[in-house]
């Protein structure tokens, strides 16, 4: 029997709970099928405390930025403070459901998916990507929202 991957994430998380977080990871993504940009900054959720609180506390996303939640199959918006867009990707990176402008208090799902994206309202409009659409991430340098310590 073959365990979905959240679940084996999930057991491997309380296993190893000792384990240290993953190192903040950025990226840049790029739409091979349509030869656009769709984020320069976009962190990897891809530990339970990153995917649990996910853009919760945030104001906004800006133009560029976004989040790539790993393994996914579904997101809610609850207690979030504005609009984002959503990108279902399979494990070829190949869209298999697009979500425009989702407001808070909403759930989006998506069974097929492997991951999701969440950018900037608009993203998906500007950007004109589609869904079977194939995405290609590339290594970018990270750039923390957290404020550094002053010496």
């Amino acid at each position: 029997m073959k365990l979905p991957s959240r679940v084996l994430v999930g057991l491997w998380n309380r296993l190893f709970p000792c384990l240290p977080e993953t190192p903040d990871l950025c990226l840049q993504i790029f739409n091979l099928t349509r030869q656009t940009t769709l984020a320069t900054s976009l962190e990897v959720a891809d530990s339970g405390p990153k995917r649990n609180k996910g853009l919760l506390g945030r104001d906004r996303l800006a133009r560029g930025e976004g989040l790539w939640i790993i393994p996914c199959e579904a997101v809610h918006t609850f207690g979030m403070r504005f609009p984002i867009d959503l990108v279902y990707l399979d494990r070829e990176k190949r869209i298999r459901k697009l979500r425009r402008e989702v407001p808070p208090w909403r759930l989006s799902a998506c069974l097929f998916a492997h991951s999701v994206i969440e950018l900037p309202a608009g993203t998906i409009r500007d950007t004109q990507t589609q869904l079977g659409d194939t995405l290609e991430f590339l290594s970018a340098p990270f750039t923390s929202n957290k404020a550094s310590p002053q010496n």
